[in-house]
């Protein structure tokens, strides 16, 4: 295994050190509106925020957002099944639950539970980014943002710009694969349309005594306007839906045989005013989620029914001409209606605040304080955040200090509490304390002329009060209403103290010469988490130890070829003879070649996902797909 890591490893540094530096047709500091929501430069925002272009998906071997987030420096997904059935995003060490999902600046992260945050119900022909900011960001985006946040902009609700693009893209491979996107933008100055649909469907590799089967759509649409010379409308409707195996993502019986449907919509109104250096915006938006789960032919199926209404408003002014200012309201609604976890209504309301400023010509301060009210908590919070950056030249210097918030999903707190008898599993607990922790980081990066950047970070993140699942006797479970003494059940709980401390490289490289383009990314993280918690939890010490991660996409004329991989390092665990066990670590590599024509139009590919043919999980009994071979056409057509 360690041979082809380190084959990967020498050919991506080989790249990076045999380039000639000339011109690069991208910047790696670009803007970024994710660390203050007011646009700024990333070099100045104090914080190790990685952006990439949406160009990746057609360019990478990927088949969505959920693939693609796996081969981002520092971010962990621990899958339980192909083409994004499920995955559990982790950034920094974080649990699952712990990094907070935005689209277009509001937040997508479903009230039921963290498992179907990776659900972004936006087709790839829409995105224009996604920005990825490690590390907290509670003091402007409230609960959840812990280890980071992941941000998709899209090309209607960014700035208007005169373009034309159109793209599709057909797969076809093993085990039944067929996968679809199509989709684009019509802009102008004033106006633009745009619109996606994609697809993603396989009867799936055999498991254990079924198949992995998938069967996933994408659909939305968005129009963008400006009513006045000063006033920008944006509308969006978006629709996502998930069909697939579900075997042991939740348990690890022997009598899982479960199939799962999550069915979402997706709507957002924005308005933006913007005149004389004030920009006051108003976003509205509203996500319904149906999800319906049926652990055996034998049960009863669980049926939730979730949904999450939030208004935000923010004002922003420049105050001085290096110092801008910005305020801000948020109002939440999260519901369910499940006949598992029963009835119940959460609401949340926050004001905060930024202050982003300038001293000299070198050094960049953004600060940030929420005070967030929880009617499930019952509890004000108050939540600071200090960055501060000192740039000069190729160099910069930065660190952030702030606290951050979490509190319980549905599923934390009323997890079985609806059905009649519960023999072994988790329990819910509706008297759970929010999480909150105290988390600061040191970093540099370092920009090699213009087309590499290197970026190092050191981190700590002291938690209070952790959620997680942990195995109770029966004697100390307070509820007992559905509950047998000989049952086996981990419990929701308070966990007293979670300390995680970490050290990260990322490497970005963007290099056009000559009729030669590259770009490519490496990452490294290594990770310790400590627990006052005696008896291990479920989630907290899952994250791996050691990450490394990358991708790179070269192109001459009108061959490409492009690769990801991952390496990860983790806790072993071992279950029944039935089950695959979690090994201590594993490699895991693709790969995709591609030839272009008719001016660059048209391109023909070939893909083989898990080169090596890895036999691997993330979760304990969760088998993820051997060697996949596949092949499909793209067509591209562009306009400025």
């Amino acid at each position: 295994m360690m041979r082809y890591y380190t084959f990967i490893l020498g050919t991506i540094f080989f790249l990076i050190c045999n380039v000639t530096y000339a011109q690069t047709n991208t910047s790696l500091d670009p803007v970024t509106v994710t660390s203050a929501i007011s646009p700024t430069k990333v070099s100045k925002t104090g914080r190790n925020i990685t952006v990439l272009d949406g160009k990746l998906f057609t360019q990478l071997p990927v088949h969505n957002i959920d693939d693609l987030l796996k081969y981002i420096p520092g971010i962990e997904v621990q899958a339980r099944g192909p083409l994004g059935a499920q995955g559990d995003i982790i950034i920094r060490g974080s649990t699952f639950q712990q990094v907070l999902l935005i689209i277009d600046g509001i937040r997508l992260n479903d009230p039921l539970t963290g498992h179907f945050n990776s659900y972004i119900p936006i087709a790839v022909a829409e995105i224009e980014r996604v920005e990825i900011l490690k590390g907290a960001s509670s003091a402007i985006y409230g609960t959840e943002a812990v280890g980071g946040v992941i941000h998709v902009i899209t090309k209607s609700f960014a700035s208007l710009k005169k373009k034309q693009q159109f793209q599709t893209q057909t797969t076809l491979g093993e085990y039944g694969l067929f996968t679809n996107s199509i989709g684009g933008i019509y802009a102008t100055e004033k106006t633009a349309v745009a619109g996606g649909f994609d697809t993603e469907q396989t009867n799936g590799q055999q498991q254990r005594g079924t198949k992995g089967f998938v069967n996933n759509i994408r659909a939305s649409l968005s129009y963008s306007t400006f009513l006045n010379k000063h006033l920008k409308l944006s509308i969006r409707q978006a629709y996502d839906s998930r069909d697939f195996s579900a075997q042991n993502f939740y348990t690890t019986f022997r009598s899982d045989t479960a199939i799962e449907r999550v069915n979402s919509s997706w709507s957002h109104l924005k308005l933006a005013f913007n005149k004389n250096n004030h920009v006051l915006t108003l976003d509205v938006g509203y996500k319904k989620a149906d999800d319906y789960y049926l652990f055996s032919k034998a049960s009863l199926p669980n049926q939730n029914k979730a949904s999450l209404l939030q208004a935000l408003a923010t004002f922003q002014r420049n105050l001085f001409k290096q110092t801008t200012l910005l305020v801000g309201a948020n109002a939440i609604q999260k519901k369910i209606r499940s006949n598992d976890r029963g009835n119940h209504q959460v609401n949340q309301m926050a004001l905060f605040t930024t202050l982003t400023q300038k001293i000299g010509t070198h050094i960049n301060i953004n600060t940030a304080l929420r005070a967030d009210y929880n009617t499930a908590a019952k509890k004000l919070y108050i939540v600071p955040q200090l960055n501060a950056s000192y740039q000069q030249n190729n160099f910069q210097l930065r660190g952030s200090i702030g606290t951050t918030i979490r509190d319980a999903d549905f599923t934390e707190r009323y997890n079985n509490y609806g059905k009649a008898l519960v023999r072994s599993g988790s329990l819910g607990n509706p008297d759970l304390q929010a999480e909150t922790s105290l988390s600061y980081e040191l970093g540099a990066d370092y920009f090699i002329g213009k087309p590499l950047k290197i970026a190092a970070s050191v981190f700590e993140r002291k938690q209070q009060d952790v959620i997680d699942y942990i195995p109770t006797a029966y004697a100390d479970i307070p509820r007992k209403i559905n509950i047998i003494p000989s049952g086996t059940y981990a419990l929701a709980k308070n966990v007293s103290t979670v300390n995680t401390k970490g050290a990260e490289v990322d490497v970005t490289l963007q290099q056009n010469f000559h009729q030669h383009f590259i770009t490519a990314t490496l990452g490294w993280i290594i990770l310790t988490t400590n627990t006052s918690e005696a008896v291990p939890s479920f989630y907290i010490n899952s994250h791996a130890t050691l990450l490394t991660n990358f991708s790179v996409f070269y192109q001459y004329k009108s061959f490409s070829i492009a690769a990801n991989g991952i390496y990860k390092k983790r806790p072993q665990r071992s279950g029944s003879a039935f089950y695959t066990a979690v090994d201590k670590d594993y490699f895991l590599m693709n790969a995709k070649a591609a030839v272009s024509f008719c001016q660059k139009k048209w391109s023909v590919f070939g893909e083989i996902d898990n080169v090596f043919n890895r036999k691997y999980v993330d979760i304990l009994g969760t088998q993820m797909p051997s060697r996949w071979l596949m092949g499909g056409v793209q067509w591209r057509f562009q306009k400025n």
